[in-house]
């Protein structure tokens, strides 16, 4: 447990400096907070990485459930290879892609793969070619909640769904009872909080509940919030900071957002015991997606109702998003020489070490593939 709460202080502290640099670049601002500190082991000089004719600015922006782990590869890329100036702003999903499908960025992170209408608009971004999508993050998505005096906390799909869907409103309703007989469960006011913005982190959480609870969740999976009712705040540090400062607050965010003083929701699934949101339950699950992308689009397709014992439901794959072919001349090299390094074993051994999984062996080797025809 020490080493966990180190491992996330250090991504926190680490994400400082990557949005002090995006918003030099850019207007638009980051919602997220970080604290202060060292910056960690993983910022030494690592002799693998081949910065080749990478240099200048390269600007990318997206998914805020990645933000910690571009954060620390950011730390030692640029230890590396200090003619590149990466900044990343961690703007949501649905932003990220419209910066880059309007030209703005060398690439994108979303934790959703691209829809047939934004690989078609892509092709005027991607010259004689499209965007792809390059799985390089994985990690369970937890639920975060803020009851005092309740230590654990087991969750059904069913349950989240009618929480989620303002049906159930209080902390001692008979559906978290029956689920928790040992806890002393308060009177207080469920205050559900979900993300403002277009969000890949809400879109994969709204399929598991679609997808393990369709009765109880009516509304279709997507980017954006649907149901009515609930609180919002903007990008997964927005969310995760609401849950810790109010009494009674649950929400959804990546693991490495659940920082001191807030507590995981486990998940009842059909294995015997309730699961909890960690790094190894996350890669059990996603070990079982497929690759759906065409070409060399890799996108993946989860498995929300996994079936390995200890499996974690509630996962999330970011996706880079860049040109196959196409990328801008003055962008490229610091393009493929970046994505190089997080697809490799030392960049992906960084994930695990700020709550993250890794990609999966049979994966991940694809993804290098594709990035070394990157052009």
């Amino acid at each position: 447990m020490k080493l966990q709460r180190k491992n996330r202080l250090r991504a926190l502290s680490l994400g400082a400096l990557a949005v002090s640099g995006a918003l030099a670049l850019t207007a638009c601002g980051s919602d997220d907070t970080s604290g202060s500190g060292d910056g960690g082991k993983e910022t030494t000089a690592n002799a693998n990485i081949k910065c080749d004719d990478a240099k200048g600015q390269l600007a990318a922006s997206g998914s805020s459930a990645q933000k910690n782990a571009i954060d620390a590869w950011r730390k030692v890329y640029t230890t590396n290879c200090k003619d590149v100036q990466l900044n990343y702003n961690p703007t949501g999903s649905g932003a990220g892609i419209t910066a880059f499908l309007q030209g703005q960025t060398a690439f994108a992170g979303s934790d959703s793969a691209l829809k047939p209408e934004e690989i078609e608009k892509s092709k005027k971004v991607c010259s004689n070619s499209q965007a792809i999508g390059l799985p390089l993050v994985g990690g369970p998505i937890a639920v975060g909640y803020n009851v005092p005096g309740v230590d654990e906390l087991t969750l059904d799909a069913k349950t989240l769904a009618d929480i989620f869907n303002d049906k159930i409103k209080t902390w001692d309703d008979k559906a978290i009872a029956k689920l928790n007989p040992d806890a002393k469960l308060p009177k207080t006011k469920i205050q559900a909080f979900h993300r403002s913005d277009e969000s890949g982190t809400t879109d994969n959480f709204t399929k598991y509940l679609k997808g393990a609870a369709p009765a109880a969740w009516p509304y279709e999976p997507g980017k954006s919030w649907e149901p009515k009712g609930g609180q919002s705040a903007n990008g997964s540090a927005g969310v995760a900071s609401q849950v810790k400062q109010t009494a009674g607050a649950i929400s959804y965010f990546e693991l490495s957002y659940a920082g001191e003083g807030i507590k995981t929701v486990d998940l009842k699934t059909q294995a015997k015991e309730p699961v909890k949101a960690t790094v190894d339950n996350a890669s059990k699950a996603i070990a079982e997606a497929k690759v759906v992308g065409k070409g060399k689009d890799l996108s993946l397709e989860l498995n929300y109702k996994p079936t390995a014992e200890g499996a974690y439901p509630i996962t999330l794959v970011t996706y880079e998003i860049v040109c196959e072919k196409g990328n801008k001349a003055e962008t490229l090299p610091a393009t493929k020489s970046f994505l190089t390094y997080i697809a490799s074993e030392d960049g992906q051994n960084v994930l695990k070490e700020n709550d993250y999984a890794p990609i999966p062996a049979e994966i991940i080797s694809k993804v290098r593939s594709t990035v070394a025809g990157l052009s």
